[in-house]
């Protein structure tokens, strides 16, 4: 059961970031770097920590030991060039989920915080928070899109993996 869910949360994913990039795409550059009282400063900061987030996760998932680094670098500047990579980011989450194990879900991981702690965690809990940050931070994404021009999209679940 496990698997199948963890699926359909990197299809979702998928999809709800397709809906968010395709209507950020409509600001100008400089509205997607304007400062807001957010976390990560503007929309295009937000962008850039989820795209870290996932890759820290990922490479942990994947056996890597993972640098720590702050979570509020901008990997790309580039609006589309982000969008690209996100696209590939996304694509191989599912491919990933798509090769899940039932040993690997009741498995741990042993990895080191960007605070220098050692933290031995359920994968399935993991896994969980992995799908879980995304989607804490594309709500503040959301919200910042309600300070422009652009209507959000609606990110419901439901909606969006209905066939």
């Amino acid at each position: 059961m496990f698997i199948q869910h963890f699926q359909m949360l990197a299809r979702y994913n998928t999809l709800a970031n397709r809906k968010l990039y395709e209507a950020i795409s409509q600001l100008t550059d400089a509205e997607r770097k304007f400062t807001r009282p957010a976390f990560f400063k503007s929309i295009h900061g937000t962008l850039n920590h989820i795209m870290l987030g996932d890759r820290i996760w990922m490479g942990r998932f994947r056996g890597k030991e993972m640098p720590s680094t702050g979570l509020d670098v901008i990997l790309y500047d580039d609006f589309e060039k982000l969008w690209e990579v996100r696209v590939i980011e996304d694509a191989a989450i599912e491919t990933f989920m798509s090769n899940l194990s039932q040993s690997f879900i009741n498995s741990e991981i042993s990895y080191v915080n960007n605070q220098g702690n050692l933290y031995t965690d359920p994968v399935n809990l993991l896994l969980t928070h992995l799908f879980n940050h995304q989607t804490h931070h594309r709500g503040q994404i959301h919200d910042m899109l309600t300070q422009t021009k652009i209507k959000p999209p609606s990110l419901d679940m439901h909606r969006i993996l209905r066939p």
